[in-house]
């Protein structure tokens, strides 16, 4: 009695997708490890041959708070909400360095990894996404710094402290979705890659990052202001961990409406030019 044994392979027939393409959860699930390796990469290219290693992670934030506490607190006689200032900009600068730096390295995560995309399928989310959650470490060694400070000014955290892991995924969130829409872009248009830097400083402005948001006591004026999500992230930060009047109030829900809409937007404008990265990039 024989036995027969089906030896062919398993064929799977990859087409790209057409219109407006749902973006799959289960795909990018079954690809997770995909994502924490290239993750895992860029936190070791990082860092790779520099001498300070990851305390590179902590001098981008460090010495703006030195620059920032010179010239707005010191020349510009800027408030801060009664709080010293160096730590009134250091909360600020923890969760707006994770924001900048995430949409700066996942913005050219599709021309950065071009030869990838040629060679091999892998859901393409999985790029920035995993540029983005590379930026995690960096924001934990700044978190440690910001900790140290509360201790050295004598601030002690309150039970706002933890409200903290949901500000953080709206900054995620909204990094996410910024990134989305710069990563798509910047294959089809390299120009991009130019203003990302600009747009980015400019961004910081627009955020309470070195002047207080209680300089803005208009009620229609804060609504508008709230638009941006950021705004709510940097003065949520302030507001759980040094204990400031400005709570995020009714004005943070305008931002997470704000947020979502970019990563929905965001999601769907990338898978809808998804098919064209391999050929352009």
């Amino acid at each position: 009695m024989s036995t027969t044994t089906n030896t062919e392979p398993r064929i799977t027939h990859i087409r790209a997708s057409t219109g407006w393409a749902s973006v799959s959860i289960r795909e990018l699930w079954l690809y997770r490890e995909v994502v924490f390796f290239l993750a895992w990469r860029d936190i070791k290219v990082r860092y790779k041959q520099t001498i300070f290693g990851s305390a590179w992670a902590l001098f981008q934030p460090v010495l703006s708070m030195i620059i920032f506490t010179i010239i707005f607190s010191r020349i510009a006689k800027l408030p801060s909400d009664g709080i010293p200032y160096p730590i009134f900009s250091y909360a600020a600068l923890v969760p707006w360095t994770f924001f900048a730096n995430s949409v700066g390295k996942a913005s050219g995560s599709l021309v950065g990894g071009g030869s990838i995309l040629k060679q091999i399928y892998f859901p393409r989310l999985a790029m920035p996404i995993s540029a983005v959650l590379g930026n995690t470490l960096d924001f934990a060694l700044s978190f440690i710094v910001l900790l140290a400070l509360m201790a050295y000014y004598g601030i002690a955290p309150t039970i706002n402290t933890l409200w903290l892991p949901l500000l953080l995924l709206l900054a995620l969130s909204t990094a996410l979705g910024v990134s989305l829409v710069l990563a798509a872009m910047m294959v089809q248009f390299r120009d991009v890659k130019h203003a990302v830097p600009f747009m980015i400083q400019a961004w910081m402005y627009a955020t309470p990052v070195v002047y207080p948001l209680s300089m803005i006591t208009d009620p229609f004026w804060r609504s508008v202001y709230a638009l941006n999500p950021m705004v709510g992230v940097v003065e949520g930060f302030r507001w759980a961990l040094l204990g400031t009047e400005n709570a995020p109030g009714p004005s943070i829900l305008i931002s997470v409406a704000v947020s979502l809409t970019l990563l929905i937007t965001g999601a769907y404008y990338f898978k809808r030019m998804e098919r064209t990265f391999a050929d352009v990039v």
